[in-house]
């Protein structure tokens, strides 16, 4: 539509989109209380490793870089089983997407908004979730960073969405869980929210995103009420 000042919303996956502690959980009755810790490390170690191989010049795709975090997180809780090894990565293919997700999507394509992804993920896993979460159809773009070579905060992966909409990134909103994130695509020049579904504080991070939410819910009405 003509006259918006928001003409794209571009959602973050992990965390944003997809709850990412959802294949621990689901595996709790192998793991008992130690579920959680393991799911905080597994991410934990995931982010870590895209930040430390863009750093060093030594690219591997997400699903490696998961499987690797998930070795080291189960063996630092002690846990060495192949076949929960197994299960769990099976599980990060079909995580939960967060109960507000498909409203969320609904209401901004029909404010005539176009609706993208872009992700760590590799192609296959964001496949894969975006088909087990139902919202294909509600996406006009799924990104993945593979484009690009190297993970985020790098601005060249934030570039990927401005090629592939078309649309300038003054013109989007960028919004993720992940505070860091938030931070580099406002400095990258997107009008960034961050969805702050845990609580955390602000971090001292250079480009203040423009909104923060405890969900997705109020993205809609937040976009609506932006100024160019």
């Amino acid at each position: 539509m003509t006259g918006q000042a928001v003409r794209a919303c571009v959602f973050d996956a992990y965390g944003t989109l997809f709850d990412v502690a959802a294949a621990a959980r689901h595996c709790s009755a192998e793991l008992g209380d130690r579920w959680q810790p393991l799911a905080d490390l597994w991410r934990a170690k995931q982010l870590n490793y895209t930040w430390l191989r863009s750093l060093m010049g030594r690219h591997a795709d997400f699903w490696q870089v998961t499987g690797e975090a998930l070795d080291v997180a189960m063996a630092s809780l002690g846990l060495s089983n192949a076949g929960l090894r197994q299960r769990l990565m099976d599980l990060y293919l079909r995580l939960e997407a967060y109960p507000e997700v498909p409203a969320v999507l609904r209401r901004l394509k029909a404010s005539g908004r176009a609706c993208a992804v872009l992700s760590n993920g590799s192609p296959k896993m964001l496949k894969a979730a975006v088909d087990h979460a139902g919202i294909g159809e509600l996406l006009d773009h799924v990104i993945s960073i593979e484009d690009a070579g190297i993970y985020k905060p790098h601005p060249s992966v934030y570039r990927l969405a401005v090629e592939r909409l078309g649309v300038p990134a003054r013109q989007m909103t960028f919004q993720s869980s992940n505070a860091w994130d938030a931070h580099a695509a406002q400095a990258f020049g997107f009008r960034s929210i961050w969805i702050n579904r845990f609580g955390q504080p602000r971090e001292p991070l250079p480009e203040r995103p423009e909104a923060e939410l405890t969900s997705l819910a109020d993205v809609p009405a937040i976009v609506e009420a932006m100024r160019p």
